[in-house]
């Protein structure tokens, strides 16, 4: 190593043990051990050595967590030790039986072990995720892959890297050469709700549920996309060399699965904090009666018990089949299924085209919630179904968040019901519906469907975009049935006269909408991009485009001669790019451009607000959260000029919040930001803070 990698080699290593070491009390612990402003400082520190001196990155680097460029496509692994299933039990009366044959291969097989009557029990919850094997050498992850066959997975190292509960150093002094950990990748409830809010808000096809948005996440060829969708890991298991001991005082080599977990977690890793060992099978009963109703409260999707003999001894003992351990069983919970009646068929037409069915029918109370639709996807899922009219049907909503019609029962069917088929023309407008290659989605192309605008013109007054106030669905549909909407920008030539005679509208109520319209012509520029509709960019993602492109036309010619530049933005992958570029060649979207800026829209960044704010992020780092009622300003007004000044707004108080901006009948907040010492302003304070800038940046 030469003089001038000597300065920053131990300056690299110290910077890598402290930040690994944040992630893991950020992360797994849930314990921040340094400021969020302080971590970013020695992650840039970190960033500006390795792109000055790139011989000095390493695998454990926390700036690896990205994974790199995209794939091409999944390699093939192969297990060293089988990935294996488990066995299911559906009713305490399997369990009882798999116990039963637990205690007798026991005690014919035993051979060293003492006779054991009622060996001791680990229940853990069955996460409802996608397991994962990963290999550690010399305490630094090397490899992960998919479950597959059991015997052989896919490579899906880079994806994994990028899951914060996942370390890439052990938190061991001596690591054995290798280390096999298993567990389960999942998506959390809060982050899948979120993904399929902005898919539904891009007209994307939704995810079924947790489960299976993680498996598609996980196949992502672009890390930074995986990234994105924030996954979270339990770990489970861990095979180590036989040989192996560890040095350290404070580690033992666990002999059990209760303390294996323990081990887990020293090193660095989440578990699943619910298990507890069983001194026999009515406790365990016990547990898997307690979960199956209180899981709907849990922050993840459980669909079940794992029940384990915890004593390793008698593991090896028992050993496995071919296709699973005889030590440990899946004791599953029934899928909350309810028969209802099936109302009606509609076939919905999005903004984009799509066609979707979704069954109507009388409500019935699923997973806590009434439910009395559910969507059947497309037309393929529609056929497989046989669906009748009238027809008496089974819906399931298993821990799942969106609702599915899972059969039909046919016994109940009338002789002369008829079957529901997929229409050939679009029900709004009567134009053909295309279903193109290799797409499960059915569409209607014709752009002036009414069902259509009706589509781009919610999306355009929803809350993430202009915010109109009062402009809901049925005065949306009525401006649109009237012919006195045929686009967008027609809100913005609306007269008085012409909302007077809508249902419900007096001279006042038709005056404040017009306000409304008018002012939201001042809406930052990322609303107003998110606003357009492109497809595949939602809220997130506007914000991250309009941070790089300035204007629509900027985009534009980025779109047309540059894309590039597109899928280099984080979280941007070829998908976004390809849709960017082929809504701007479209000759509609382009005359909708037109008619904005003809309306009064600037379409690029707004000017009413201060250029040097715009430039000096004066509350980088900086978290605020807003209670109560602002005078002069609206919620979202105060969070524009909060974002746009590098500052980040919570919904919750925390020990990491550094300002509550309290207004007028402040509530629950105010009382906990006092109870945490977190600094409370009012509205003029924060306009102070804005204006004050070089006050502000040397507190």
């Amino acid at each position: 190593m030469n003089s001038n990698l000597d300065q920053y080699y131990e300056r690299v290593k110290e910077l890598r043990a402290l930040l690994n070491k944040a992630n893991y009390s950020y992360y797994v612990l849930d314990a921040p051990e340094i400021d969020d402003a302080i971590y970013d400082q020695l992650y840039r520190e970190l960033i500006e050595i390795e792109n000055i001196h790139p011989s000095l990155i390493t695998d454990d680097s926390p700036s690896q967590r990205l994974g790199g460029i995209p794939s091409k496509g999944f390699k093939n692994v192969t297990h060293n030790i089988p990935l294996l299933s488990l066995d299911n039990a559906f009713n305490l009366n399997e369990l009882e039986a798999w116990y039963a044959r637990v205690r007798k291969l026991i005690n014919s097989e035993n051979k060293s072990i003492k006779e054991v009557n009622n060996p001791e029990l680990i229940c853990e919850l069955k996460i409802d995720g996608n397991a994962v094997a990963i290999r550690y050498e010399n305490g630094i992850l090397t490899k992960a892959a998919t479950r597959g066959d059991g015997k052989t997975g896919e490579d899906i190292t880079n994806n994994i890297r990028t899951i914060s509960t996942i370390p890439l150093r052990l938190l061991l002094k001596n690591p054995p050469t290798w280390m096999e950990i298993r567990g389960e990748a999942f998506m959390p409830n809060n982050i899948f709700k979120k993904l399929n809010l902005e898919r539904k808000n891009t007209d994307q096809p939704l995810f079924a549920n947790p489960r299976n948005s993680c498996a598609g996440t996980l196949r992502q060829l672009d890390p930074k996309i995986v990234a994105s969708r924030k996954l979270d890991f339990f770990a489970y298991s861990l095979y180590l060399p036989e040989d192996w001991e560890p040095t350290d005082s404070n580690f033992k080599k666990p002999n059990s699965q209760s303390k294996s977990l323990e081990f887990l977690k020293n090193i660095g890793f989440k578990v699943n904090i619910t298990y507890e060992t069983k001194k026999n099978l009515n406790e365990a009963n016990s547990y898997y009666k307690y979960w199956g109703i209180e899981k709907d409260s849990l922050a993840y999707a459980t669909d079940g018990i794992v029940v384990k003999i915890d004593n390793f001894e008698i593991q090896n003992l028992l050993g496995a089949t071919n296709k699973a351990p005889r030590w440990a069983i899946a004791v599953k919970y029934p899928a909350e299924e309810k028969p209802t009646k099936l109302k009606k068929l509609i076939f919905q037409v999005g903004r984009s085209g799509a066609v979707t069915p979704v069954a109507e029918f009388d409500s019935i109370e699923l997973a806590g919630t009434s439910v009395n639709r559910a969507t059947l996807h497309n037309a393929k899922r529609l056929a497989s179904l046989d669906l009748h009219y009238e027809d008496t049907i089974i819906v399931r909503k298993a821990g799942e968040i969106i609702p599915e019609v899972i059969r039909v029962i046919k016994e109940f069917r009338t002789v002369d019901s008829q079957l529901v088929e997929f229409p050939q023309n679009c029900p709004s407008c009567d134009s053909k519906l295309i279903q193109e290659e290799n797409e499960a989605i059915t569409k209607c192309i014709n752009f002036e469907c009414p069902a259509k605008l009706k589509g781009r013109l919610r999306h355009w007054v929803s809350k993430g975009s202009m915010n109109i106030d009062g402009l809901g669905e049925k005065i949306i549909n009525q401006l649109v049935n009237e012919g006195y909407v045929k686009s967008i920008a027609d809100l913005y030539k609306l007269e008085i006269d012409s909302l007077l005679e809508l249902e419900r509208f007096g001279e006042k109520s038709a005056n404040n909408l017009l306000i409304e319209i008018n002012e939201s012509k001042n809406k930052n520029w990322h609303k107003q991009l998110y606003g357009l509709g492109i497809p595949h960019i939602g809220e997130a993602n506007a914000k991250s485009l309009s941070k790089n492109f300035h204007s629509i036309e900027e985009l534009n010619a980025i779109a047309k001669d540059a894309p590039e530049n597109i899928s280099n933005i984080y979280g941007f992958g070829n998908e976004m790019k390809d849709a960017i570029i082929k809504w701007f060649d479209d000759s509609k979207n382009q005359t909708l451009i037109r008619e904005l800026k003809e309306v009064g829209f600037s379409l690029k960044e707004s000017l009413d607000l201060n250029d040097n704010l715009n430039q000096s992020n004066i509350f980088d780092g900086k978290i605020f959260v807003l209670t109560g009622t602002l005078d002069s300003l609206t919620r979202d007004k105060a969070k524009e000029f909060i974002e746009i000044a590098g500052g980040k707004v919570s919904s919750s108080i925390s020990k990491k919040t550094d300002f509550l901006v309290s207004g007028e009948k402040a509530g629950s907040k105010l009382k906990k930001a006092q109870e945490l010492g977190v600094k409370i302003i009012n509205e003029n304070e924060l306009k102070l803070l804005l204006s004050e800038k070089t006050k502000f940046k040397n507190e």
